[in-house]
């Protein structure tokens, strides 16, 4: 991976949350990835997202990918709120749904960094020109596909005009999958470059607990096939031992998602993404939204933790673009 110059604001920088969108298709979560699989009706009730957004004076960032950005029914409904600056848009590759279509769609190539340079460049470089398109706007902010940033990504970005990269995930290690290795990562920023043009932003995660220290050789140990009976990571979790947990509200609870942020704003974070995939505005189009009653516990869980962002630890909300030129500064400190 390219190598990181970690960044880290002052102790009394207030929190600063960052809410990052997987604006997709629809497909089906339990099957391999499909290339006719871009259905994007979820569209449709996005605002029952952005209303909650605005509900507290966040501005989202919605990446979007090529199914979102190419058909009228996925970009239509975003328009106003870009328009408005009410939220504003970047870029999330799927290679199996983004032209040219030259790949096997195979789970190795899933991840775009796996691609060839020149594919991985010229599925971007589709991508970038249909959002500059179809929303007036051009990305600066990019999100890989299931997280997949590769040893060309960084390159591909800034010659496009990126600024930001969003696709860290730690602390997940996705090569038993045949993805990037995060277990190494902080959720604190990094430049990915000497010049400072293109910043790391990870999205949130880490392990928490007294036993957090052990990192990821603790996970892979418990969750280890063997030992799934026994049924570890849900006693350490209980025991509040251990735990990965990623700033989300798809699989992660409320309780959950305060407790890592008191546990990296201890650990001196001040940065917070929280992100979900768009189609979880409807019920049905993702695991963690199966029905009606779903929606209003994801929507609830939402509310609750931008109350306690905003309001019990006294948080403010910003965007990618915005906390790159914050860290641009010089009162910014980078560190090895």
């Amino acid at each position: 991976m390219t190598p990181r110059a970690i960044i880290r604001l002052p102790p009394e920088t207030p929190p600063i949350l960052c809410v990052v969108i997987h604006t997709e298709e629809e497909f089906d979560w339990a099957r391999e990835h499909d290339r006719s699989a871009t259905a994007v009706s979820h569209m449709r009730h996005i605002h029952r997202a952005q209303e909650l957004f605005e509900s507290f004076g966040i501005v989202p960032t919605y990446v979007v990918d090529y199914p979102i950005a190419s058909q009228e029914e996925g970009y239509r409904p975003l328009l106003p709120y870009v328009r408005a600056g009410r939220a504003t848009v970047g870029a999330h590759l799927h290679p199996w749904v983004s032209p040219p279509h030259e790949e096997q769609v195979c789970r190795f190539n899933t991840y775009p960094g796996n691609l060839p340079a020149a594919l991985e460049r010229e599925k971007l470089r589709i991508l970038t020109e249909t959002i500059a398109t179809n929303f007036g706007v051009r990305p600066r902010a990019y999100l890989a596909g299931r997280y997949g940033f590769g040893p060309h990504t960084a390159s591909i970005l800034m010659e496009l005009g990126y600024e930001v990269d969003i696709s860290p995930a730690p602390p997940i290690d996705f090569r038993a999958d045949g993805g990037p290795d995060y277990s190494g990562y902080t959720s604190d920023p990094f430049w990915l470059d000497e010049g400072r043009r293109l910043l790391g932003l990870p999205g949130t995660g880490a392990y928490v607990g007294l036993l957090r220290g052990l990192g990821a050789p603790l996970y892979r140990l418990l969750t280890a096939p063997a030992l799934r009976p026994a049924r570890l990571p849900g006693i350490a979790s209980r025991l509040r031992l251990f735990e990965r947990i990623r700033l989300s509200p798809e699989d992660y609870t409320g309780p959950e998602m305060r407790r890592l942020t008191r546990s990296l704003l201890a650990r001196g974070v001040r940065i917070f993404v929280f992100s979900f995939h768009s189609p979880s505005v409807h019920p049905g189009h993702t695991p963690y939204v199966p029905s009606p009653a779903a929606l209003e516990r994801f929507l609830t869980e939402c509310r609750a933790y931008f109350a306690f962002f905003l309001g019990e630890i006294g948080g403010q909300t910003s965007t990618p673009i915005e906390i790159k030129a914050t860290l641009e500064r010089p009162a910014t400190r980078p560190r090895g």
